[in-house]
C-alpha cells in the first residue's frame, strides 16, 4: 500500500499523520514564555525583539568605535551604511536639515532590516516584523516625529496648509484639504505599518508552506515510484530555496522603503510648501 498523508485538526502523535494547525495564526504567535524576570514574561517574539536591538547596537559599536584611515571590513560596511542613510535618504530627501534625523532613520532601517532577515536566519525563521504591533509602533513613532516637527517648524500654518492648500484652485480646496488631513493624520501611520507587515507575513507564509510541503514530499514517499512522486519533492523544495533568496531581497527592500517613506513624511513637515 502506498503511504498516505493526512492533514487533520486532531492528531495522534503515534501515527504518521501530518497535522495542520488549528489556525494559521499559530505560525506567528508564541505565547509560551522562554523565561521570566519577575512579572515580565519573555516569549520567543519578545526575545527576538531584544536580540534584533542587540545586534544593531553591537554592529554600530564595533563598526564605528575605531576611526582609522584604513578601516576593517566591518568598519567599511557600517560606515557605508551610515553614509548612505545620511546622504542618500536623510539629506537628499529632507534637505540640509536631514542630518538631524539621520540617527533615527539609521536606527529604524537597521532594526527593520535585522528583524526582517530573521525570516531567513537558520534556527529562527521568523521575521519579527510579521507581528503587526512592531510595524505599527515604528509607524506611530514616525508619525509623532513628523507631526511634532510640522508644528515646531511651521506653527499652526502646518495645519492650515493641509486643510486649505493654496496651491490648488479655490473650489477644490475643501475637498483636497479633507483628503490631505485624513491622509496625514490617519492613513499614513496605518499604510506605513500595513505595507511592511503584509509583505513580511506573505513571505513567511510562502516560505513555510513551500519548504514544508517540499520536505514532506521528499520524506514521506520513500516507497513510491520515482516517476509518480519522487520528483515532486525536490522540485518543490528547490522552488522554496529560490524564494528563500528572493525573500532576502524583499527584506532589504522593505527596510529601505519604510525608511525612505519616513524621510519623505518628515520632509513634508519641514517643507510643507513642497
Amino acid at each position: 500500500m502506498e503511504p498516505l498523508i493526512l492533514a487533520s485538526a486532531s492528531c495522534d502523535p503515534a501515527s504518521d499523520n501530518i497535522c495542520k494547525p488549528d489556525n494559521v495564526i499559530e505560525l506567528f504567535q508564541f505565547e509560551d514564555a522562554l523565561f521570566s524576570i519577575g512579572p515580565f514574561h519573555f516569549t520567543r517574539t519578545v526575545f527576538l525583539i531584544f536580540l534584533a536591538m542587540t545586534v544593531v547596537l553591537l554592529l554600530l559599536y564595533f563598526g564605528l568605535r575605531k576611526r582609522s584611515i584604513v578601516p576593517g571590513r566591518l568598519g567599511v560596511f557600517v560606515e557605508s551604511l551610515v553614509t548612505y542613510v545620511r546622504d542618500e535618504i536623510a539629506v537628499s530627501i529632507i534637505g540640509p536639515e536631514g542630518v538631524r534625523y539621520t540617527a533615527y532613520l539609521l536606527s529604524v532601517f537597521l532594526f527593520i532590516l535585522v528583524g526582517n532577515l530573521f525570516e531567513v536566519t537558520p534556527l529562527v525563521n521568523f521575521p519579527i516584523t510579521s507581528r503587526m504591533a512592531i510595524p505599527l509602533f515604528l509607524s506611530l513613532a514616525t508619525w509623532v516625529i513628523f507631526v511634532v516637527v510640522g508644528f515646531a517648524e511651521n506653527g499652526f500654518r502646518y495645519l492650515g496648509g493641509l486643510v486649505w492648500p493654496k496651491s490648488v484652485p479655490w473650489a477644490m480646496r475643501p475637498l483636497v484639504g479633507l483628503i490631505e488631513f485624513v491622509s496625514t493624520f490617519l492613513l499614513r501611520p496605518l499604510t506605513l505599518a500595513v505595507r511592511l507587515f503584509a509583505n513580511m507575513v506573505a513571505g513567511h507564509l510562502m516560505l513555510t508552506l513551500i519548504l514544508s510541503s517540499g520536505w514532506i514530499f521528499m520524506s514521506s514517499f520513500g516507497d513510491a515510484p520515482l516517476w509518480k512522486t519522487g520528483l515532486v519533492g525536490p522540485l518543490w523544495f528547490t522552488l522554496g530555496l529560490l524564494i528563500f533568496v528572493f525573500e532576502i531581497a524583499v527584506s532589504v527592500l522593505q527596510a529601505y522603503i519604510f525608511t525612505l517613506l519616513a524621510a519623505v513624511y518628515v520632509q513634508s513637515s519641514v517643507h510643507p510648501e513642497h
